[in-house]
Formats: C-alpha cells, sequence, structure tokens
C-alpha cells in the first residue's frame, strides 16, 4: 500500500540504492540504515509498516536486530541473504520474520513480497464489515479475522501475519487435514515460492505461542500428510 514508510537496512550502498529505487518507483516512503544499531534507532524514530533487513549486517548482524525488535514489536520483517542457507532462512522465520529472499533478488520480486506482506497486515478493506469476517472459535482458541486478534481462553497471543494466516485457515475448516502445499496456497497467496519448511517452521511458531498461552494440542501433525487443528484444550492450571 503506497504511502506506508519501509525501513531498508542493508551495508552495501549499491544493494540499498537498488532497493529504494524499486520503492520510489512503486510510490513507497522508505528509510535507510546501514547497520543494526542504526536500524535499531531508525524503527523507534519512523515506526515503520515494514522493515527490509539483511542478515548479514556487521557488528550486530540482522538476526540479531531481529531479536531486539522482537521484544517490542511485531512489525513484519523481509530478511535478505547473500546465501541460500536453510538454516539462516528457518532461523530467521523462527524468530518472527515474515519473508526470505536471497540475493541477487528482481527488484520487482522484492516489491512483490513488499505488497503481499503489507497487504496481509492491512485488515478490513474499505468493502468489508465484520459480518463478512466472522471469529472463528475452536476449543480455547478464538481468532478475529476483522480485528485480527487471537486468544486461549481470553489470553491474548501474539502472531505475525502469515502465523495468523495460517492459523485461521485451519480454524475455518477443524476436521480438515491441510497439506503443506494447500497451507502455502491459502497464506501466501500473493508470495511467488515458498518451501515446505517454511511452514514448518510458521507452525512450530504457532504451537510454541499457543502453547505459552496453556493450549499446547492446538495443532496436529498428520505424518506423510499435513497438519490440522487439534483439540485445543487449555491444559490443567493455565487460562482463565
Amino acid at each position: 500500500m503506497p504511502g506506508q514508510t519501509i525501513l531498508v537496512v542493508d551495508d552495501d550502498p549499491h544493494i540499498r540504492d537498488v532497493i529504494c529505487f524499486a520503492l520510489q518507483k512503486a510510490s513507497y516512503v522508505f528509510e535507510v540504515a546501514a547497520d543494526g544499531k542504526e536500524a535499531l534507532d531508525k524503527a523507534l524514530l519512523c515506526n515503520p509498516s515494514l522493515i527490509v533487513l539483511d542478515i548479514g549486517l556487521p557488528e550486530m548482524d540482522g538476526l540479531d536486530v531481529c531479536r531486539h525488535l522482537r521484544r517490542t514489536s511485531e512489525v513484519p520483517i523481509l530478511f535478505l541473504s547473500a546465501r541460500d542457507d536453510e538454516i539462516d532462512r528457518i532461523v530467521g522465520l523462527e524468530l518472527g520474520a515474515d519473508d526470505y529472499v536471497t540475493k541477487p533478488f528482481s527488484p520487482r520480486e522484492l516489491i512483490a513480497r513488499v505488497g503481499a506482506i503489507l497487504k496481509r497486515y492491512g485488515g478490513l478493506t474499505a468493502a468489508q464489515t465484520d459480518e463478512d469476517l466472522p471469529a472463528l472459535r475452536f476449543g480455547a482458541v478464538e481468532l478475529d479475522r476483522s480485528q485480527r486478534h487471537v486468544s486461549v481462553a481470553e489470553t491474548p497471543v501474539t502472531l505475525t501475519a502469515i502465523e495468523f494466516d495460517i492459523l485461521a485457515t485451519l480454524l475455518a475448516r477443524p476436521k480438515i487435514v491441510f497439506t503443506r502445499e494447500q497451507i502455502l496456497q491459502s497464506a501466501y497467496r500473493d508470495n511467488i515460492h515458498v518451501s515446505d519448511r517454511t511452514i514448518d517452521s510458521h507452525i512450530r511458531n504457532i504451537r510454541a505461542k499457543l502453547g505459552s498461552a496453556g493450549c499446547g494440542d492446538a495443532i496436529e501433525t498428520v505424518h506423510g500428510v499435513g497438519f490440522r487443528l487439534g483439540p485445543c484444550r487449555v491444559e490443567a492450571g493455565n487460562g482463565g
């Protein structure tokens, strides 16, 4: 959504220029940072709608920047990496990143992914109402799609946009076993390609967050097929 501020964090001035030129053509407002400390300072000052964050930063790398941000913020993060390293990808997603692009990248693809992430965080369109997006409930878990809010027995649970969409997919059809491909198509409607391991990382994050709120059985693995919603019970001694 043009008009939103994107924070671009990369120590390579050429890469920054390429990204900023692409953002400018797409009518996005942007700020830049060349290292991790500057990124954290700029994030506080400009309150960005999304951060494009290079992993390979000097001194404080992108993963550490993400760890610091996630202590106080759920701002969407799109990681950049010079290596197609699956470990970096998985760790980044487990830290709460929303997507991952490997250098060298197509500026057009990057802008498409930026737009997709912002769209997921955008909530309702002008034509939608609360009645169009009723709350989903199963067991102790409630998901309000109009407010983008999740709770376990009234305990709020903070999910990233992708995690929210995956959980909404499972809650909408609680008796269905979803393959990774079906989850991918539902949650990543506008993205180019995402690996099965990425879906597994998001599922682990959702389980951990709901588990911390007392619901440790929210998602079940059906070996050789995919995932389905579990009983969504609150464990003894947890919840309201």
